[in-house]
């Protein structure tokens, strides 16, 4: 029987509108026109995106209106932020080596995407809070880890080994396109380093083609931060072939005994049919 925390339409539905925002968020500069008000005010643009936040809210509150959380789940999900917040300091600045991520994505496997969604969104929030990393990129942090645990949610469904190498890969996967994708968040707003012979086709052009922008970020990903998304990625990977069936077991045993499905009432027949 399944332990994950249920998702209805509603919640399935702010998810969407909450990827849908993200999108554009992090692609406006694949869309956007030379001469557009995006690129006009490029310094204001990460702050116009901090609606970003009450969305993913919205995720968690629809999945309490819905009866998919309750008091049990949500203290679940308040330990799993606070194990985040935790380990997140462990990692920062060095070499992109970060624990967190075998959090986030144990947990939205076992107990569903939609928890591995507001895991993902919150735990980085409250780190955030705590280490003092609050600034214009939080809100694109928030989503992009929402991404990852929504994404282990929506794995296919395995035990055993198998399970624990195909979140192994995951992870690997997951942990570097976090990095890629947030060099989305401050990639056009770079300025100074047009003269630099380094910086030619790197850089952001606004106007240029989506497949010419797209090829400049790979390649700006490549040279300033690849060498810190695949540490994160290998870590992320070793460490749930270490510990991952053992995490999945204890959480999936926490998750029967919370009991999330709704509860069943036996109501007796009418006297009249049950004379029958």
């Amino acid at each position: 029987m399944s332990t994950a925390v249920r998702m209805g339409p509603w919640s399935w539905a702010a998810v969407g509108l909450a990827t849908a925002v993200g999108l554009l968020a992090f692609g406006w500069p694949f869309l956007a026109e030379a001469g557009s008000a995006a690129v006009a005010h490029a310094s204001d643009a990460p702050w116009v995106f901090a609606a970003v936040i009450p969305l993913v809210l919205l995720v968690v509150l629809a999945q309490i209106a819905e009866g998919g959380m309750d008091a049990k789940s949500i203290a679940i999900l308040g330990v799993l932020a606070a194990v985040v917040t935790a380990l997140r300091p462990l990692g920062a600045g060095t070499a992109g080596l970060e624990p967190i991520w075998f959090v986030i994505i144990l947990g939205g496997r076992a107990l569903g995407p939609g928890f591995g969604f507001a895991l993902g969104s919150l735990s980085l929030a409250s780190s955030a809070l705590i280490t003092g990393g609050v600034g214009p990129w939080l809100p694109f942090q928030m989503i992009a880890a929402a991404w990852v645990g929504l994404g282990a949610g929506l794995l296919p469904p395995l035990r055993g080994r198998p399970e624990v190498a195909t979140l192994a890969a995951y992870g690997m996967v997951a942990s570097i396109a976090y990095g890629l994708v947030m060099n989305l968040w401050f990639w056009p707003f770079l300025s100074g380093m047009e003269s630099a012979s380094y910086a030619e086709g790197i850089l952001f052009d606004p106007g240029a083609p989506i497949s010419d922008n797209r090829a400049r970020w790979l390649a700006f990903s490549l040279v300033t931060s690849l060498g810190w998304d695949i540490p994160r990625g290998v870590l992320t990977a070793v460490v749930i072939l270490l510990v991952g069936r053992p995490v999945l077991t204890a959480l999936r045993r926490t998750a029967r005994r919370a009991n999330f499905a709704p509860s069943v009432e036996f109501i007796a027949p009418p006297l009249a049919e049950s004379r029958r």
